[in-house]
């Protein structure tokens, strides 16, 4: 066994390994960008290696940059973790060529899967059913538009060298194919440096089926059963489990004979999963199951088959990288349970889930579960990486009880100032549908008003308006001025003094008015940020709220049709010029932040007065990009 290990890799991705590491008496060895100099990864490893400014493609992408720190820190193996060079078969045989053990599958294995196009062929001929579609080598336009005719809308455009939603787009009509097609190139090219694609029929009810494989150089191969991760919001998984729900006997083991099939193709080592998409019209059926793609890497949604099986994943990718065999025959590894995992991401769901960045001023997770993250309280949530600040992980007996769990641990998340998606997920647990297994990839979309964030319930608003008028009641004591002042004329707050009846607040930018009750003073979930705001947790959501009279006028003004970038990022497109009629929610201006598209629309019926931007100029925060003028 090796004695040191670098992790080409950041955040939660290169925790998860140290941990492993560690326990197992390996050295650990970080790289960071300048932007993460202070990061919780850099601080947990024996030892770290400064390799460039923020922007990845400066410093976490470049193989030299990688290469120079493990030879200067003398790392014996390198773990790629997920993303970034997990799949870069250049980087791989680039690793191995410098006598330093690659923690990973072999190069030839990931290019054979490393294109969709390619891979669905070689899957063809193993005997793998797949997706219907279009994988060929003419990327014309014109081609591409005829074979989606010809295959029939919807349908779905991959980036060949894609992932995680990057570089994929649905399209459901014709006159929008053109569009689709430009993005999803557009993404490739700017995410993988590849802007081929490939299109597939569009499965209407679809579920997303994905098996572990495990492959060594002794010529074994195994599975560790399927994990479903059907719960995506715009092709992003948001929830995973293993098992899959309805998954029955007979299509499990068609599901993974297929799977250790695929694997066998290339000569698998190492952890892969197999990705396939199943028509859930009627059910999980074991010939309504295709191949779609297959993952060179450990995923992120890796600990939910950890916890149904008892296998640290990654313990065996270092012991079968040191050329042992696997641990365990296919028969001695078993279900146990059931496991969820909830990504938590830094996003804002009630602003069309925009990644939120920013620092991490007050942050609270849950202790009594299985918690990878890769940031801490202090830290800084960067406009450089994917927003994930963290995964919950649960293991129950069964799937309800997981399913329970994992609502209670997201709705413990409180998080300020930055803006997280725990609400969100707590919404999505508790959902009748979810609880029955019925989901599928268009859940989210269809169940989307019942999934909207809630108000602040009554009680949670009494006792911060409470505690507001406390604070501000001793702040402001014998002011008659004072917005805490009682409606009576007399003061707004006494602790032995009868009630004062209503009072008015703004929460979130609405004005609320709330009756309060003085026979109760205990406050929960409440964090006060001045004398006449503070923050009400419940639920995993967070709301803020002031005092009415510091809130300001123009707070629920209504738009002057400025579109205003939400966050810093690149222009890569402006569909609309100065002087086009446009219709209310037709893209202007599209943003490239986070590694994702975001498209401003225009905010009502109107004239494009003004844009300001041109494709490839960096914006900051607040930068007003376009202008449009309604119509008369």
């Amino acid at each position: 066994m090796f004695k040191s290990v670098l992790v080409a890799n950041r955040g939660e991705i290169a925790c998860r390994v140290f941990r492993t590491a560690k326990r197992m008496g390996i050295r650990t060895i970080a790289v960071y960008s300048e932007a993460d100099a202070d990061a919780l990864h850099v601080r947990e490893a024996d030892e770290a290696v400064l390799i460039g400014p923020a922007a990845a493609r400066e410093s976490y992408l470049v193989a030299e940059k990688v290469l120079a720190a493990a030879k200067a820190t003398g790392a014996e193996a390198i773990h790629p973790g997920y993303g970034f060079l997990s799949e870069n078969a250049d980087f791989a045989e680039a690793v191995a060529a410098a006598g330093i053990v690659w923690i990973g599958p072999k190069p030839a294995s990931i290019r054979a899967m490393g294109l969709k196009d390619a891979a669905k062929k070689l899957m063809i001929e193993a005997g793998v059913p797949v997706t219907p579609g279009y994988q060929g080598e003419d990327q014309s336009d014109a081609t591409l538009t005829a074979e989606a005719s010809r295959i029939g809308f919807p349908v779905l455009i991959k980036a060949v060298a894609g992932g995680g939603g990057k570089g994929m787009k649905k399209v459901d009509r014709a006159e929008d194919f053109a569009d689709g097609l430009a993005s999803a190139r557009r993404e490739g090219k700017a995410s993988f440096g590849d802007d081929r694609v490939l299109i597939e029929s569009y499965i209407t009810r679809p579920r997303h089926i994905e098996v572990q494989v495990f492959g060594d150089s002794h010529g074994n191969v195994v599975h560790l059963y399927e994990r479903d991760c059907s719960l995506q919001r715009r092709h992003q998984k948001v929830i995973e489990e293993a098992p899959a729900p309805g998954m029955d006997a007979a299509t499990r083991k068609a599901v993974t004979d297929a799977a250790v099939r695929a694997a066998k193709a290339v000569n698998y080592q190492g952890a892969g999963t197999i990705e396939f998409i199943a028509d859930a019209s009627n059910g999980l059926k074991a010939d309504r199951i295709w191949f779609m793609e297959m993952n060179t890497r450990l995923q992120v949604e890796h600990p939910v088959t950890e916890e149904v099986t008892g296998v640290d994943l990654v313990e065996w990718q270092f012991r079968v990288a040191a050329g042992e065999p696997i641990p365990l025959k296919q028969e001695e590894i078993h279900l146990n349970g059931w496991a969820m995992e909830a990504r938590l991401y830094a996003e804002d769901p009630a602003n069309g889930f925009l990644p939120s960045i920013g620092k991490l001023e007050h942050f609270v997770l849950p202790d009594d579960v299985r918690v990878d993250t890769g940031v801490m309280a202090g830290g800084e949530v960067s406009q450089f990486y994917d927003p994930m600040i963290a995964k919950l992980i649960v293991h129950a007996e069964t799937r309800e009880d997981a399913a329970a769990e994992l609502s209670i641990a997201c709705s413990e998340v409180e998080v300020w100032p930055v803006k997280t998606n725990a609400g969100f997920l707590v919404r999505c647990l508790d959902h009748p549908r979810f609880v029955e297994g019925d989901v599928d990839t268009g859940f989210i979309a269809a169940e989307e008003a019942a999934l909207a964030a809630l108000p602040l319930s009554e009680d949670a608003l009494e006792d911060a308006a409470r505690y507001l008028r406390f604070q501000c009641s001793n702040h402001w004591e014998g002011d008659p001025h004072s917005p805490w002042h009682g409606y009576d004329g007399t003061l707004g707050f006494r602790a032995n003094g009868p009630s004062t009846g209503l009072q008015d607040v703004v929460v979130d930018g609405v004005r609320r008015r709330v009756r309060i009750s003085p026979d109760k003073y205990a406050v929960s979930g409440y964090l006060p940020l001045s004398t006449n705001s503070g923050v009400s947790f419940e639920d995993g959501q967070a709301f803020e709220i002031r005092t009415f009279a510091k809130a300001g006028a123009g707070a629920g003004a209504a738009s002057d049709g400025s579109l205003r970038a939400p966050m810093p990022g690149k222009i890569v497109a402006t569909p609309a010029m100065a002087g086009d009629a446009v219709p209310k929610g037709a893209p202007i201006v599209v943003l490239e932040a986070m590694k994702m598209e975001h498209a401003l629309v225009a905010p009502f019926d109107g004239v494009v007065e003004t844009v300001g931007v041109a494709v490839g100029e960096q914006v900051g925060e607040g930068t007003v990009l376009a202008v449009v003028r309604a119509a008369e």
